[in-house]
């Protein structure tokens, strides 16, 4: 196969398209953002499972995402996770009865936090907890309990067939 410089350029402006296109995508899936420090005040919650919780990851609001995820950690004492948010300070009228959620963005993404309001008349603060968490639901618990409820009324069928014959 001989070496044209023609089939050299193509190949050349191939591999830069392709570094072009890394380039590209690295900055469009990362938010830069998210990583500068704003004026911003951190909250707790406290979760009996986190499942898959992460770091940065996306508080939210009504679907506006109004914070990050700034830190999750081990209660060895009441044997819970403690989550820490940073909500933006522009967000500073968040009743301080609202509920937090951990969700999942579409059937098997990733999680986040999702705050409902509350009617409380104060606001969630710095340093401030939010009582009201619901924790994440598994999706390997959930359908282990299927087929364990599942095995059991098969079971249960074909005993009650036995004592018939």
């Amino acid at each position: 196969m001989a070496h044209t410089p023609a089939r050299e350029l193509g190949a050349g402006l191939f591999i830069l398209l392709g570094f072009a296109a890394l380039f590209f995508l690295s900055t469009q899936t990362t938010n830069v953002e998210a990583y500068v420090d704003n004026e911003s005040y951190m909250v707790t919650a406290r979760f009996e499972d986190v499942a898959g919780l992460k770091e940065r990851a996306p508080v939210t609001m009504s679907g506006v995402t109004i914070g990050r995820v700034d830190r999750i950690t081990f209660d060895s004492e009441g044997l819970n996770a403690v989550v820490t948010l940073r909500i933006d300070e522009v967000y500073n009228r968040i009743p301080d009865d609202s509920d937090a959620s951990i969700l999942t963005a579409g059937l098997l993404g990733s999680k986040y936090i999702g705050i409902g309001a509350g009617g409380s008349e104060t606001y969630l603060k710095q340093d401030s907890q939010i009582e009201l968490t619901q924790s994440a639901i598994v999706l390997e618990n959930i359908i282990g309990k299927l087929l364990f409820k599942f095995g059991e009324s098969s079971d249960g069928e074909g005993n009650a067939e036995n004592a018939a014959d």
